[in-house]
């Protein structure tokens, strides 16, 4: 059945669990290192291998950014507040249970504003928690790198301990068939609230900002759906696939009269689909009790009220106001919003282009490239610098847009910086007077009939002849220098 479909029949709600990892120098209650990429299992120690004896230690940099996030997303901060114990079994989690909070979390009752087609959606944020993060399991010998089929499975407990804030939002219903573009916008939204408060890298594709999606269908006046849980989504255009996909899927089953349970799923990049996963737990089946072994946290108001202070300027804000400086239109600056490409261009402009030249690739080659990756915009193989590079040599007259493209596609092949690739693939605007002039000469001589034309004041018609010394030239001609010659021959300037 088609999305569009589904969406006459059934209404959707969505919810949206965050992880990010933050990027405090040591771990969230010991003192190894953070280091992304390190050699398996060497950044760790008693506590984050839960040997016995081991007793943890608050890392009161992670509460810091903590706060920060929930100041952030307008949350009212506790004044007082535990940790608590989180049972389950994994073995990339050495204690067996995790050091998470839950009837009392740090930040409550905040909110997010997005905007999508033209209009405003609030997604309210339920809670923002701090506690840990576990190891990572590696699944070997089978085709699809999961447990099923594998022949052994590899632990690296470097990740286990690094300080993890979860943001959960409240359920989100009433968007209708834009629920999944309000998801991935929400997503991106709180990336950029993130990245701006310098807490996080919140890269994404390393997994340092991963995102479960919980979707629901029900019909129009009924109780909200049973929801499934989308496990550890990690782009943008995936959250958006995630949930239209579970969309289609659960009203399939819902028509064929069947039930949905409440379980975990994978989504699948490749096929843009889920699978089923376990089961889902409830709070119940967690055991929480109180951390007998961490003291609880009493942020001084004082001190939350410094850190509000000092917050940086919100993403929203600054939008509005490179809006007004680029010189765009409202719509306009949404679309490069949607796209991820702000902070692009913006780094872009601050390389030396213009606003309308740093837009122009973002938005154009390098969006089209992205997209037909199926990669965020920031992988698509090209950096800020580069594309000011390339549009200084369009400025400069040594490209035209043709040849730009062209040189575009070798730096993204990681053929070297634009003026490099211009030089190894000769594509240097021809500028030589002397030669231009002769190929106008053969293209006049080639099309007598459009010439005389010319001559008798038509002007327009100069474009066939522009059109043959590009091709006489692979078009390596300024198209402007090419035309007023041929006026010029002609006797029509």
């Amino acid at each position: 059945m088609s999305y569009e479909d589904v969406l006459t029949r059934y209404e959707p709600v969505i919810g949206l669990e965050t992880h990010v990892e933050l990027g405090t120098k040591t771990k969230m209650f010991c003192g190894c290192k953070t280091d992304f990429g390190a050699e398996p299992n060497t950044q760790t120690c008693p506590v984050c291998l839960a040997l016995p004896g081991a007793l943890p230690v608050m890392n009161r940099a992670a509460i810091e950014a903590t706060i920060q996030i929930g100041l952030a997303l307008n949350c009212d901060i506790a004044e007082w507040c535990r940790m608590a114990r989180k049972n389950y079994f994994y073995p990339d989690m050495p204690k067996n249970f995790q050091t998470s909070q839950y009837d009392e979390p740090l930040c409550v009752e905040g909110y997010v504003d997005v905007t999508v087609d033209g209009k405003e959606y609030r997604i309210g944020i339920e809670r923002v928690h701090i506690e840990e993060d576990t190891g990572k399991t590696l699944h070997v010998g089978g085709a699809t790198g999961r447990i099923h089929g594998a022949t052994e499975s590899l632990v690296d407990y470097n990740r286990a301990g690094i300080p993890l804030v979860e943001i959960v939002t409240k359920p989100v219903p009433g968007l209708g068939a834009l629920a999944p573009e309000v998801a991935k916008a929400y997503v991106a939204e709180l990336r950029d609230i993130v990245r701006a408060l310098g807490v996080s890298d919140v890269r994404m594709e390393q997994g340092s900002m991963r995102c479960d999606v919980n979707t629901s269908l029900n019909l129009p006046g009924d109780d909200w759906g049973t929801r499934t849980e989308t496990k550890n989504v990690n782009s943008l255009r995936s959250v958006e696939r995630a949930v239209r996909s579970e969309i289609i899927r659960q009203a399939g089953i819902l028509d064929d009269g069947g039930k949905i349970f409440q379980e975990t799923r994978h989504f699948q990049e490749t096929t843009g689909d889920t699978r089923s996963g376990r089961s889902k737990e409830t709070a119940t089946d967690y055991r929480y009790f109180p951390e007998p072994d961490l003291v609880p946290i009493a942020a001084d108001p004082v001190w939350v009220t410094s850190l509000r202070e000092a917050l940086p300027e919100k993403p929203s804000v600054k939008r509005a106001r490179l809006r007004e400086e680029w010189g765009i239109s409202e719509s306009d600056m949404q679309s490069a919003a949607n796209a991820g490409a702000v902070e692009l261009i913006e780094e872009t402009i601050a390389a030396g282009a213009s606003p309308a030249g740093a837009r122009k690739w973002w938005l154009g080659e390098l969006a089209r490239r992205s997209n037909e990756l199926g990669v965020e915009l920031s992988e698509a193989g090209a950096t800020p610098v580069q594309v000011a590079e390339l549009q200084k040599l369009v400025d400069d007259g040594k490209l035209n847009d043709k040849l730009a493209r062209q040189v575009l596609e070798g730096v993204v092949a990681g053929e070297g910086d634009p003026a490099a690739v211009m030089a190894s693939r000769g594509l240097e605007v021809v500028n030589d007077t002397g030669a231009l002039t002769a190929a106008v000469d053969e293209a006049i001589a080639a099309n007598p009939d459009i010439a005389a034309k010319i001559r008798d004041g038509k002007v327009a018609a100069a474009g066939a002849l522009v059109g043959a010394v590009m091709k006489t030239t692979r078009g390596q001609a300024d198209a402007k220098t090419v035309r007023d010659l041929i006026l010029e021959r002609l006797g029509a300037s």
